[in-house]
């Protein structure tokens, strides 16, 4: 799922305020619910950021890490890095990415051994296991 952007995934965003958004989420009237949500998914440990999709910010839950371990050399590696955006204490905010692959857990790289490319490829969205997702 992509976070805000359009692009060949649904984004959460727009799942969240059930409609389309033009422009920003931020002015959005349902831009208070989108923010709980988003930081909600981030601080489960089950989701991950990623510019996976077309360099967009592509939010990968925790039951796909495998699969795409198990396929990481198709895409390019910086796009599999993890992507946080920090508040500093001035308030500012600064993006901070975690290379791939230390942001997976090693139980999630085990159990990438044990998929064929094919189950991996299965795993994933049709616009990740073909070249429109690079």
């Amino acid at each position: 799922m992509l976070q805000s952007a359009r692009g060949p995934l649904p984004n959460l965003a727009e799942y969240v305020a059930g409609e389309p958004i033009r422009g920003s989420w931020w002015g959005h009237p349902a831009g208070h619910e989108i923010f709980a949500v988003l930081n909600a998914l981030m601080a489960s440990g089950d989701v991950v950021a990623t510019r996976l999709v077309e360099g967009r910010i592509t939010l990968i839950h925790r039951r796909v890490w495998p699969a795409l371990v198990r396929v990481a050399d198709r895409f390019p590696v910086e796009r599999l890095a993890a992507v946080d955006e920090v508040h500093t204490a001035s308030g500012a905010h600064r993006t901070v990415e975690v290379p791939f692959p230390s942001w997976v857990p090693a139980e999630e790289r085990a159990s990438a051994g044990l998929l064929t490319v094919d189950e991996a490829l299965a795993q994933l969205p049709s616009c990740l296991t073909t070249n429109s997702g690079r």
